[in-house]
């Protein structure tokens, strides 16, 4: 194994060092993991200003993912997020820029241009869609938009929420023919690139994008890498540990940062092996699952996402049904429910999955009408201006015609339903209740 930050931590636990430094654990055991929680001591490295073991491990999950640079982050990717926007800003020397970006973006974009006083330029695909967690935008879909409207970047949510991965490989030629970066939430995809034939966003032509380990690997809440690509302009490299710092905490979790090492270990060895079979396991699961009836969306291969609604129940029922046979989906809402396996369930797990969908009565009549298109937003200032601008909450039934103060998320997929300085209409009433958001703040 060579994972040298894991290796310096535990060689620290049994060295017996009387711990006069944070944290104030001091290693005894009070959680369980005391031992391997430690802070910035010498030896140790910074994360913000690595140049030791924390450097050598980055450059080895760097490798293994093909990037020029890898950045680790103990913040999620909501931390690299916002350090890409920066950065994209920081080499715009000082000019506000604008950000071209479908609807379904995370919270953390939209505080990112909160915090970096971004304009965002809406990208909507053509025809309706009634998911504010799908993005279903084309290269056509952004060529449009950088035709009309001058951008500084594109950023795009691949995969989205509900399993479903963009042409991030025709969106980069777009971007470059206009000479624009494009940056790739890829939160829920750290494991595409190690596909046998890769989907990952480095390799499919953007030049920034963020992975959220803990999401589909074996790490902790909250470890995640902020990847800059081969083709990115130079002077991102220089920036982003200065940009990641000026978002970050000063005392980033080693425990992540340690578990975020043994997967850099990981994945150069069994992870391709593992994950080849637990595809098949999956794309087997998906297959009886929809032989009993029930309707399979999205196109990634790591996730099971089921339209409920097709037969006849919500998401949040089916949810409860699952619960019922022990099973605790990622995410469900009144149209989908939402599944995400690893290398780390077992066979049992699969084979309860199946018997509960096999079981589950589906009703198969329609419960409800159809579900609210999302509308293109109407915008009345600015997302930072609106978002510091005085405000109170209302009921959302009241908010008609009034301003949006700070942007509404449902949590999860926390992806807005309204966003900062767009006014309230009856449409978007209908979809923030359709997430059962009942209050709103508005100007």
């Amino acid at each position: 194994m060579n994972a040298p930050v894991n290796k310096f931590v535990n060689d620290y636990a049994k060295s017996g060092t009387a711990r006069f430094h944070m944290p104030g654990h001091k290693g005894r055991k009070f959680h369980g993991l005391e031992a391997l929680d430690i802070t910035e001591i010498r030896g140790a490295d910074y994360l913000f200003e690595a140049e030791g073991i924390i450097a050598q491990s980055e450059a080895k999950m760097s490798a293994a993912y093909g990037s020029r640079r890898t950045f680790y982050s103990a913040e999620g990717s909501s931390l690299c997020i916002k350090a890409m926007l920066g950065i994209v800003s920081r080499s715009a020397k000082g000019k506000r820029i604008t950000v071209a970006a479908p609807r379904n973006v995370h919270k953390a974009f939209i505080n990112a241009c909160i915090l970096l006083d971004i304009d965002v330029e809406w990208i909507y695909p053509k025809g309706e869609f009634t998911s504010i967690c799908a993005g279903s935008v084309t290269p056509e879909d952004v060529e449009k938009v950088l035709a009309e409207t001058e951008v500084d970047c594109v950023y795009v949510t691949s995969p989205d929420y509900l399993g479903n991965l963009s042409d991030i490989c025709g969106m980069s030629k777009v971007c470059r023919k206009y000479g624009v970066p494009l940056l790739c939430d890829n939160a829920h995809g750290a494991y595409l690139k190690f596909l046998s034939e890769s989907l990952h966003p480095m390799d499919l032509g953007a030049d920034m994008c963020c992975d959220s380990a803990h999401k589909t690997l074996p790490c902790y809440t909250g470890g995640a890498m902020l990847h800059i690509s081969s083709h990115a302009p130079e002077e991102y490299d220089g920036y982003a540990k200065e940009i990641m710092s000026m978002f970050g905490s000063t005392s980033p979790s080693y425990l992540i940062m340690e578990s975020l090492d043994l997967c850099a270990d990981y994945v150069s060895g069994d992870f391709p092996r593992n994950l080849e079979r637990t595809i098949k396991r999956v794309t087997a699961c998906k297959e009886r699952i929809c032989s009993f009836g029930w309707q399979a969306v999205g196109d990634e291969p790591m996730k099971i996402t089921i339209a409920a609604y097709k037969s006849g129940i919500t998401g949040d029922e089916l949810a409860d049904r699952l619960r019922e046979y022990g099973i605790e989906p990622e995410y469900s809402d009144t149209q989908y429910v939402v599944l995400m396996p690893s290398p780390f369930n077992s066979e049992e797990d699969y084979k309860k999955l199946e018997k509960a969908f096999s079981e589950i009565r589906q009703p198969r009549i329609r419960l409800f009408g159809d579900f609210p298109a999302i509308p293109k937003g109407i915008k009345r200032m600015g997302i930072r201006q609106a978002a510091f601008s005085a405000q109170h909450a209302v009921n959302v039934e009241d908010a008609c015609g009034l301003v949006c103060g700070m942007t509404v998320t449902s949590c999860q997929p926390s992806v807005p339903v309204a966003v900062s300085g767009e006014e309230i209409t009856t449409q978007v009433i209908k979809i923030l209740k359709n997430y059962g958001i009942d209050r709103i703040n508005v100007l």
